[in-house]
């Protein structure tokens, strides 16, 4: 699996780092299928987003979202 720069959206619609996903994920990306797949230590399939290879490219497509760190949680609010 390779870690590659850039970005994806997450579950709850903010951008994160593929290099600091956050929620203890294992990523993979592949930059020409433009896809990112994140999965729990043990394999499980978590979340699937597209790849994006930078922020500008994020609002080429019109997308909005506050970029977070990894160290944001992954769960809806009423979940923190």
């Amino acid at each position: 699996m390779a870690v590659i720069p850039g970005f994806f959206i997450d579950w709850n619609g903010k951008a994160r780092r593929t290099e600091d996903a956050g929620g203890g994920f294992v990523v993979d990306v592949d930059p020409v299928a433009k896809y990112v797949a994140l999965y729990t230590e043990k394999g499980t399939l978590m979340h699937e987003a597209t790849f994006y290879k930078s922020l500008d490219d994020l609002e080429k497509k019109g997308i909005k979202a506050e970029l977070v760190a990894g160290s944001m949680p992954w769960g809806m609010k009423n979940e923190w």
